[in-house]
C-alpha cells in the first residue's frame, strides 16, 4: 500500500489466487482522474490482465462522497491556456490516454467490479460503464454535466447514452440531469444496489469465493456474491421509483425534434408544468451553444458503432473541443474564476454553423494517424 493517488492492493483469495483492488485516492478532489492516475491505472490493469493468479479487479474511490467526479479539468485548463491559441499536446494526450483506459476496462479479460458509491460523473462514469459488475448504493448520484463547461458527454457516452430507450441518453446529455440509483439500474448503468455500509464486508467476502480462474465461471461467482449482498426488494423499489422511467414518454416527445433550439423551447414549456424538468431547463439555458449542437449531432447518429469506433470518434470531438474557445472558457467561468458567466462562442444556438459542428467529428489534418487506431 502507498500514499499515491491510486492505491493498489492484492488480497489472497486462496488456492494461489488473488483479488486485486485499485483505490482512487484523491478524496479532496472527489477522486477526479489526473493524467498520473490514468497512467498508473493503465499500467497496473495491463499487468494484472496477464497474470493467471489475479481472478477479479475491484475499482473504488476513497471516502464516502464520490467514486470519481470526472477528469482533472483544472489540469486540462492549465494545459490549454499554457499554449495560447496553439493546440495543447498535453490536453489532447490526456483524452487519448483516458479513452484507452476506458476501452481497457470495457474489454478486460477478467471480472471488473466497480463500487459506484457517491458522485459518479463524467470520467468516473466512463470507468464505471465499462466494468462487468457495477454496484450503485443509496448514495449514488450519476451525471454527465459536460455541456456546462463547453465539452460533451465523452468517455464512451455515445455508446451507453445512445443505447438508452426513448432517447433518454440524448436528454441526459443535453440537460445534465442527474441519475439516482433506480435510474441507473433501469437504464443499465448499474447492475446491483447494495447499501454503502456493506462495502468492507463485501470486499472481505470476495477473498472467500470459489474462484475458478475462468472468465465465465468467475463472472457467475461474482454475480452470485453481489446478489447475496443486495436487498432485492429495495433494488426493485428503486427501479420503480425512477423519475426517468416515470417520464420516459414525455422525454421521448421532448426530444423528438430536429434542432436543439426546438428541444429547448419544449423543455422550457414542460418545466412550467412539471418542476422536475426545471433542472434541465436551467442547465441548457446556461450551456455552451456549440456543445449542445455537437451533443445533438453526436447522439442522433448511429448508436450501434462498436466501442472502438465510439472512442475513436469521441477523441476527434475532444481534440476539437480543446482547440475551440468554449472548453477553457467554461472551466474558467465555473471552476477557476467562478464568476459563472461564461462568454460562449458563438453566444447563441442560432449562430451555430452546422459546418463547424460537422468538423468536430473529423480528426484534425495535422494528425497523420489516429492515436486510438490500434484499439
Amino acid at each position: 500500500m502507498s500514499d499515491s493517488s491510486v492505491v493498489f492492493e492484492e488480497r489472497d483469495a486462496g488456492n494461489g489466487r488473488c483479488v486485486a483492488f485499485a483505490l482512487l485516492n484523491a478524496e479532496r478532489a472527489l477522486n477526479s482522474l489526473s493524467r498520473a492516475m490514468i497512467d498508473s491505472l493503465q499500467a497496473r490493469l495491463d499487468a494484472w490482465s496477464k497474470r493467471d493468479d489475479i481472478v477479479c479487479v475491484v475499482l473504488h474511490g476513497a471516502g464516502e462522497k464520490a467514486f470519481c467526479a470526472g477528469g482533472d479539468v483544472i489540469g486540462l485548463y492549465k494545459a490549454m491556456t499554457a499554449t495560447g491559441d496553439a493546440p495543447s499536446p498535453d490536453a489532447e494526450a490526456f483524452f487519448a490516454r483516458e479513452y484507452r483506459l476506458d476501452h481497457t476496462i470495457h474489454r478486460y479479460p477478467k471480472p471488473v467490479l466497480c463500487w459506484g458509491n457517491g458522485t459518479v460523473m463524467g470520467g468516473g462514469l466512463g470507468v464505471m460503464a465499462g466494468a462487468s459488475h457495477r454496484v450503485v448504493t443509496e448514495r449514488s448520484k450519476i451525471a454527465m454535466p459536460e455541456v456546462t463547461i463547453g465539452l460533451f458527454p465523452d468517455v464512451g457516452a455515445s455508446w451507453f447514452l445512445g443505447r438508452m430507450p426513448q432517447r433518454i441518453g440524448l436528454f441526459l446529455g443535453l440537460t445534465t440531469t442527474p441519475m439516482h440509483p433506480g435510474d441507473a439500474l433501469w437504464l443499465g448503468l448499474g447492475d446491483y444496489r447494495i447499501v454503502s455500509s456493506e462495502r468492507e464486508a463485501l470486499f472481505d467476502a470476495l477473498t472467500g469465493l470459489d474462484w475458478q480462474g475462468e472468465r465465465n465461471s468467475d463472472d457467475a461467482v461474482l454475480a452470485r456474491a453481489l446478489r447475496d449482498f443486495e436487498d432485492a426488494a429495495a433494488a426493485e423499489d428503486a427501479r420503480r421509483e425512477s423519475a426517468l422511467f416515470a417520464r420516459q414518454h414525455t422525454i421521448a416527445r421532448l426530444t423528438d425534434t430536429a434542432t436543439v433550439a426546438e428541444f429547448q423551447q419544449r423543455l422550457t414549456a414542460q418545466a412550467d408544468t412539471d418542476d422536475w424538468f426545471a433542472h434541465g431547463a436551467k442547465a441548457i439555458a446556461g450551456a455552451s451553444p456549440m456543445s449542445l449542437a455537437v451533443v445533438h449531432a453526436q447522439l442522433a447518429r448511429d448508436p450501434k458503432l462498436s466501442i472502438e469506433d465510439v472512442f475513436r470518434r469521441e477523441l476527434a470531438i475532444a481534440i476539437a473541443c480543446t482547440r475551440a474557445p468554449d472548453f477553457a472558457e467554461g472551466i474558467r467561468a465555473l471552476l477557476v474564476d467562478k464568476d459563472k458567466n461564461p462568454q460562449w462562442s458563438p453566444a447563441t444556438l442560432g449562430e451555430v454553423d452546422p459546418e463547424e459542428v460537422a468538423a468536430y467529428f473529423e480528426l484534425p489534418a495535422d494528425y497523420d494517424r489516429h492515436p486510438l487506431g490500434d484499439l
